[in-house]
C-alpha cells in the first residue's frame, strides 16, 4: 500500500478501520524521528514487514520538549512528518500531542504494536490495548551505531573544534568523556 501521507488522528483511525475491515493487518509504531538516520529507516522498514500497512505516530514539538528537554526537537514536527511520510515503508504519519501514544493506540486499535528492543516489555505504552483485542507487540532490535543523540554530539564536537570560543545553539562543546566516545 505505502501511500506515505500525513493525516489527522480521525483520518488515521478511518484508515486503520478500513484496512482491518478488508482483512489487512495494521502495524503501529511511534517516535520523535528528529534527525532521520539509517537506524530509523531500518526500524520502520522492519516494522512495515510485520503487516499490511504501517501507521507512524509522531510526537509533536510540544511533547518532544516535554520528553527530551528544551533543546529538542531540532526539526519541526511538520518537517519530521513529511520526511517520515516520504519513506516507502510508511503508509501514514499522524502527529500526536500527548507525552505517550496511549490515546492514539486506543483510537487506532492496531493489530501489531512495534517498539525498539531497548524498551522493557512492561513499559510499552498501548500494549494493554493491543493485546486485549488479540493483537501482538513486537520488539525490533536497534541498528547499532545510529542515534540522534550521537549525531548531535558529533555536531557539537565539530562546531567546538571549528571555533572553540564560540557558543553554538547546542552548547559550547562536550566534556572530555563525551568527546572520547565520538568517532570521526
Amino acid at each position: 500500500m505505502a501511500t506515505g501521507r500525513v493525516v489527522t488522528i480521525d483520518e488515521a483511525a478511518r484508515l486503520a478501520a478500513r484496512l482491518q475491515a478488508e482483512g489487512r493487518a495494521v502495524v503501529f509504531t511511534n517516535g520523535v524521528f528528529d534527525l532521520l538516520h539509517p537506524g530509523h529507516v531500518r526500524y520502520l522498514t522492519e516494522a512495515r514487514r510485520l503487516g499490511d500497512a504501517l501507521i507512524v505516530g509522531l510526537n509533536s514539538d510540544r511533547s518532544v520538549k516535554a520528553i527530551k528537554g528544551p533543546g529538542r526537537p531540532i526539526t519541526p514536527e511538520a518537517q519530521r512528518a513529511e520526511i517520515v511520510a516520504a519513506l516507502a515503508c510508511v503508509d501514514a504519519v499522524v502527529i500526536f500531542d500527548e507525552e505517550t501514544p496511549h490515546a492514539l493506540v486506543s483510537r487506532l486499535q492496531p493489530d501489531v504494536l512495534v517498539k525498539g528492543a531497548d524498551w522493557a516489555a512492561d513499559r510499552i505504552v498501548g500494549r494493554d490495548v493491543v493485546e486485549a483485542r488479540g493483537g501482538r507487540v513486537v520488539l525490533i532490535p536497534l541498528a547499532a551505531g545510529y542515534s540522534t543523540t550521537a549525531i548531535l554530539a558529533r555536531i557539537r564536537a565539530v562546531a567546538a573544534a571549528a571555533n572553540p570560543a564560540h557558543e553554538t545553539p547546542w552548547g559550547s562543546g562536550l566534556d572530555s568523556a563525551a568527546s572520547s566516545r565520538i568517532k570521526t
